[in-house]
């Protein structure tokens, strides 16, 4: 067999003819994977084998010899591949998709890869309509640079079975999972209110994979999660349901909170969208590799990102297409739109103006889509995938240049911003929108253990503050992203200075704290850390705090304690302005007085008096279980209840007045 050496810019390695390249060393991460028996990848089905990821952390080379260095890899273990993609996969340059597993070569093993979160579903992405080679990882950076779930990614060089494969991108599969799409996965038995609200993963896409199409608007839409296989009738009514009752809402242009568009959508995750893949051009965007998902009790959101490599100014052009163009709008183009709520929401006065407010903050200097600082992040990316890419060049025959192919990408950014900012339209009407003076003052989100109360994370509570000497209408207000759901109903308030509680479970919090919460938010707060963002219907952000378990935030993780603001005039985003109480969640000084029930005698053996400051408009009796026993009308500041035929045991009255609620308990002997 003849070999040739050749030396490109700094990375050596060994061509051997009809057989492929030897990489030698790189700075680059290095995977290596064996097949077993040497046996071909292909599309189906998936075959085992091993992989290694030589990689020195500390920044220095890494050298194939070191494969079989314990020291010198990141991972080592068994597989499960494939290769993957519909158009790419005509290509000799596949790209894979694959899992990790555990030895016994069955079990899936979470594991985490070159410092990515842990996971078993992986991608190496073999971008082979992209010259350049970071588009993707370009359009995926952007997308978590402005706050939206991407997939993260990593360059990497790969050899398969002794041959050199090229330059690749290692990123995370789309899936659900606390570092992925943070949605609560959804089981075939959640087939009821709540739980047949989520979560959910819907894409428009391209139906090459075999999926069935689970129904057409605009576009086809396919099942993610649940599974196509395991979607129940319902579950695929409930979330059809949600898609047209958006789009029928944008289509007659009503942005009403309460029964538009805004209802039915997290709007800012639209927004980023909408301008990522514009920003880009991306010629698939709308129709295909278009995400949705949805978090139980949660909105619509958009995203994440996927395929991006027909994007700045490329696209199919060995086929005859040229679409990704600087002065078209890809929503409205006549070629692959996707459905029409994309274009109805663009051409909706308040969702354009929001959109362009976001668009001119985020090209601001120092912002992520500003000219300059995208140029530097590409010359960065550039340095970095330099010698692997001329590696990569010279294995597939790709004969252009790459500083050209760079070059093109700025020059491309420079038009097409100039080209949306002149054409995105005013923003004057949004751009000082008053919120309400809401403010997160409490939080609860490890409680410990305690006797009586068998799921500690039931006991998990935020309160909100009215700062304002009015009462504040909570309609459409909410927690947006995902992880942490809740969203107020049509028509709820706060009393002027009064609190609201949200609570992980709103019948075991009574127990504990002795009164009702104003609702019960779904899924748990983060043990770790999480970023709560208080916002109003239109997505205008009211507050926000983003707490960690960790220094210099207050311990209050898992010992009883809770973080409590020390002044509602401090900036509640910052660790010092937080407190570790373990102290009564609320006091009198924190009820309103038209709330400060007097309830006596306490215990009693027959009735009780209940005697309000102002008119309690109803009463109403919950057993320890929370379930309704008694419920009357009142119109009165005080009235008198028999509990003679109830069996001794715990009860709870809850008092209604014009301003709000309050609950009590009672020992009945």
């Amino acid at each position: 067999m003849r070999f040739k050496i050749l030396l490109i810019l700094t990375g050596i390695f060994l061509f051997r003819t009809g057989s492929g390249q030897y990489l030698t060393d790189s700075n680059l991460p290095i995977v290596v994977i064996s097949t077993d028996n040497g046996a071909e990848i292909r599309d189906a089905p998936r075959i085992r084998g091993t992989m290694k990821i030589i990689y020195r952390s500390n920044g220095e080379r890494n050298y194939i010899s070191d494969q079989n260095d314990p020291a010198m890899l990141n991972y080592s273990g068994r597989i499960e591949i494939e290769i993957r993609g519909s158009s790419s996969a005509s290509f000799d340059k596949k790209q894979y998709g694959f899992s990790t597993l555990m030895p016994d070569n069955v079990t899936e093993e979470n594991v985490s890869l070159l410092c990515l979160p842990e996971d078993n579903d992986w991608i190496l992405n073999c971008m082979v309509f992209d010259t350049a080679m970071m588009r993707d990882y370009l359009s995926y950076s952007l997308s978590r640079r402005i706050g939206e779930y991407a997939s993260r990614t990593v360059y990497c060089e790969v050899v398969i079975n002794e041959n050199y494969r090229g330059l690749y991108l290692l990123q995370e599969k789309i899936k659900a999972g606390q570092n992925r799409v943070n949605v609560h996965k959804i089981e075939p038995a959640d087939n009821l209110m709540p739980e047949v609200t989520g979560g959910y993963i819907t894409k428009t896409d391209k139906t090459t994979g075999g999926d069935p199409v689970a129904w057409g608007m605009g576009g086809d839409f396919i099942h993610v999660l649940p599974d196509p296989a395991e979607v129940t009738p319902e579950q695929g009514t409930y979330i059809y349901h949600q898609f047209t009752s958006f789009s029928n809402a944008a289509d007659n242009n009503n942005s009403s909170i309460t029964t538009g568009f805004p209802h039915f959508i997290d709007i800012p995750s639209f927004i980023d969208y909408m301008i990522i893949q514009e920003l880009a051009s991306n010629a698939d965007a709308y129709q295909f590799s278009t995400y949705f998902h949805k978090d139980r009790n949660g909105k619509l959101r958009a995203g994440p990102l996927w395929d991006n490599d027909l994007t700045y100014g490329n696209d199919l052009f060995l086929w005859g297409y040229d679409r990704s163009k600087t002065n078209v709008w890809q929503f409205s183009n006549g070629d692959n739109e996707g459905p029409g709520f994309w274009k109805d929401l663009f051409h909706n006065d308040v969702f354009r103006c929001y959109m362009s407010k976001r668009w001119n903050e985020l090209i601001q200097p120092g912002q992520p889509l500003n000219l300059a600082t995208l140029s530097s992040f590409i010359d960065t990316t550039a340095d970095k995938i330099r010698e692997a890419g001329a590696r990569n060049y010279y294995r597939w025959g790709i004969s252009t240049s790459f500083d050209a192919r760079v070059n093109f990408i700025k020059e491309y950014l420079a038009a097409r911003i100039s080209w949306i900012t002149a054409n995105i339209g005013p923003y004057d009407a949004c751009s000082y929108v008053p919120v309400p003076p809401l403010i997160i003052s409490k939080i609860m989100y490890n409680p410990p253990a305690s006797p009586g109360f068998a799921e500690s994370k039931d006991l998990e509570f935020i309160e909100i503050k009215n700062d304002g000497d009015e009462a504040t209408d909570l309609s459409g207000v909410y927690f947006a992203g995902t992880g942490f759901v809740f969203q107020f109903p049509e028509n709820s308030s706060v009393a002027p200075h009064g609190s609201v509680f949200l609570a992980g479970n709103s019948s075991i919090f009574t127990v504990k704290y002795g009164f009702a919460p104003s609702g019960q938010f779904t899924r748990n707060l983060s043990d770790k850390g999480q970023d709560l963002i208080l916002a109003d219907g239109y997505g205008n952000t009211i507050d926000r705090v983003s707490y960690t378990d960790t220094i210099p935030w207050p311990e209050a993780d898992g010992n009883g304690s809770y973080l409590r603001l020390k002044d509602l005039n401090l900036d509640n985003n910052i660790a010092s302005s937080w407190t570790a109480s373990n102290t009564s969640i609320i006091d009198d000084g924190e009820i309103p007085a038209d709330m400060r029930l007097t309830v006596f005698p306490n215990p009693t053996a027959t009735s009780v008096r209940i005697i309000n400051g102002t008119e309690i408009s109803s009463v109403t009796l919950f057993d320890l279980s929370g379930r309704q026993l008694f419920s009357a009308e009142v119109n009165s500041k005080e009235i008198e209840l028999d509990l003679s035929t109830y069996p001794r045991g715990i009860y709870f009255i809850r008092a209604v007045t014009a301003n709000g609620s309050s609950t009590r308990k009672i020992i009945k002997e």
